[in-house]
């Protein structure tokens, strides 16, 4: 007959095989152990990637590990989000994504993840602010020429942007709320033509990503009347902010921010965030960040979820009242 074999005989025999009885207790590697893939849901050379590529070699610098920044855009942001939604939540897949995060869900009702339950927030990354710019012959020359004009002459007034449901018509169409104003909107497909047909004085107007404009108006091919931000830019420090030209209150910018999939041990994400919080903060980054227009906005987990959670529900008032369907 077989006696009952103990705990302290298994453990022993265990032992005598080179196995440790709590083998499956033990540490996990540390991490990361291996390259982390950035997925980036916009084209390459866009804002997005430019920013994602600017944190990528310096965290992972931190990390001990290569960043591979993947493209995968697509579906305004849609596609790349998706990848990342499904992957495992072990800190090896993270997504860079930007202002669309927070209007999508008012704007395609049937997107396949959930912006908040689907993805943890790591950091916010950058702010950037839109400037309102007008073709350089223009005879406005503040926002309350515009507006002036535009209540003399409702729906006259054109204002360009890169498509409906995009951050320059967003930006417009919650000025216009604002202001109590009714503007034409002109959508083009992309914001390289709609920049074109501005400077020819096709359009009247637009709200435009300063990284994209800021050229333009340094070269004197647009005029800037003002800026989105809560306060002026450096790189434009005699250009008031539209919220101090009579719009109080009035604040767009345009943001990249990290996130991976939701279920990523917090201990992995709070290294991330505190990690591309030291990134940013650098002479360096940040330099390199300012010169396309972008703000270093690094932030706690908790803080970048509120952001997003504030962003989400400003835009779906502005996209309910403005009737914006997405093409």
């Amino acid at each position: 007959m077989f006696k009952p074999i103990t705990a302290r005989l298994l453990s022993l025999a265990l032992l005598g095989l080179g196995i440790s009885p709590n083998a499956s207790h033990a540490a996990p590697a540390a991490y990361p152990d291996r390259p982390i893939r950035l997925v980036v849901p916009y084209p390459a050379g866009g804002a997005a990637d430019t920013v994602a590529r600017t944190l990528a070699a310096p965290l992972g610098a931190k990390l001990g590990q290569t960043i591979v920044v993947d493209n995968r855009p697509g579906a305004s942001g849609v596609i790349g989000a998706g990848a990342v939604a499904k992957a495992a939540p072990d800190g090896y897949t993270l997504l860079l994504d930007a202002t669309a995060h927070s209007v999508n869900p008012s704007l395609q009702p049937r997107l396949p993840y959930d912006t908040v339950k689907d993805f943890a927030p790591i950091s916010l990354v950058v702010l950037v602010p839109n400037l309102l710019v007008v073709p350089p012959d223009s005879p406005f020359k503040s926002p309350k020429d515009i507006v002036a004009a535009a209540k003399a002459k409702p729906g006259k007034l054109t204002y360009a942007s890169a498509g409906p449901g995009t951050a320059q018509h967003l930006a417009a169409e919650l000025f216009g709320q604002q202001s109590g104003l009714k503007l034409l909107h002109v959508p083009y497909k992309g914001g390289a033509p709609a920049l074109s047909d501005l400077m020819g004085g096709q359009v009247d107007m637009m709200f435009s990503n300063m990284a994209a404009s800021y050229p333009l108006v340094a070269g004197k091919k647009l005029k800037v009347l003002a800026t989105t931000g809560t306060k002026r830019s450096a790189a434009l420090p005699d250009t008031p902010t539209i919220a101090e030209s009579g719009l109080p209150g009035y604040q767009v910018y345009e943001w990249n921010g990290l996130f991976a999939p939701a279920g990523t041990p917090q201990a992995i994400v709070d290294r991330l965030s505190a990690l591309t919080r030291e990134v940013l903060n650098s002479p360096e980054v940040s330099q390199r960040l300012a010169a396309i227009g972008a703000e270093p906005a690094g932030s706690r987990p908790e803080d970048f979820r509120k952001f997003v959670e504030g962003e989400t529900a400003k835009w779906a008032k502005v996209i309910k009242q403005g009737s914006i369907r997405a093409e």
